[in-house]
């Protein structure tokens, strides 16, 4: 990135969220939402690399992998607390974690805005009711292999449902096309039931793959390494955006 284009990139922050989660507007259910993924973004300039997002983004996806539900260790709330000081973006955290009930309050109080447990866990009612409690938005997800059936009864409960579309745990893998028959389910069910919950998908999203997610019922795309991988993140989300628009039921 030439020193130009750095600069333009950090005037991009945004304003500053005040501390503590839930006080952000996630924008209408349904509407299209582009959510750039950190796992993908340099950590060494995690706070840069948000804000060469800021304007483009309408969530910001955080990772948080615990080492034990997935091979991988990210972040936890110090850090999303300190993310929190640097931009006002709506934090969507993904807790990918065998015992996320401990941590829901640490997140709120570090300035998370939803989060998404994985129904894999189990107690998915309960977790879902102890994140309204605290007052944040509510999301589930589902690994690649994991029927709708376990997400159903719940349907009604949630803010959100995130459909994997790779196996979590690493940035940079291949899509699973498979799933979006997964995905397609989930919309008529969410559709038939009258229900504003937003539909997400994360992995191998870039702006190729987000027209298929968007065609299978998506609302929600979680890109990474397509829009931290290059010159101008910024620039990345806006194709994500464009070619999605493109492709969505009119």
């Amino acid at each position: 990135m030439s020193s130009a284009d750095r600069r333009h990139a950090l005037r991009r922050l945004g304003p500053v969220g005040a501390h503590g989660g839930g006080q952000r507007d996630p924008g209408p259910p349904g509407r299209l939402k582009v959510a750039p993924s950190v796992l993908s973004a340099d950590f060494g300039n995690l706070a840069e690399a948000v804000g060469e997002v800021a304007s483009a983004a309408d969530w910001l996806h955080v990772d948080v992998m615990d080492g034990h539900f997935v091979p991988n260790l990210t972040i936890g709330p110090p850090v999303v607390a300190s993310l929190r000081r640097h931009s006002g973006l709506f934090f969507d955290c993904h807790l990918m974690m065998t015992d996320p009930g401990r941590y829901l309050e640490a997140f709120r109080d570090a300035g998370a805005d939803s989060l998404t447990v994985h129904v894999e866990v189990g107690h998915t009612a309960e977790l879902v009711a102890a994140i309204r409690q605290l007052g944040l938005r509510a999301g589930v997800a589902l690994n690649p292999d994991t029927p709708f059936d376990a997400v159903a009864p719940v349907l009604d409960r949630v803010d959100l449902v995130l459909c994997m579309t790779v196996f979590p745990g690493f940035g940079g893998q291949a899509f699973m096309a498979e799933v979006l028959d997964k995905v397609a389910e989930v919309r008529a069910a969410l559709d038939r039931r009258g229900l504003a919950v937003d539909l997400e998908v994360d992995g191998g999203i870039d702006r190729h793959t987000a027209v298929r997610a968007v065609q299978a019922g998506a609302n929600v795309l979680v890109a990474g390494s397509a829009v931290f991988g290059g010159e101008a993140p910024w620039e990345a989300v806006e194709q994500i955006r464009h070619a999605a628009e493109a492709a969505a039921p009119r």
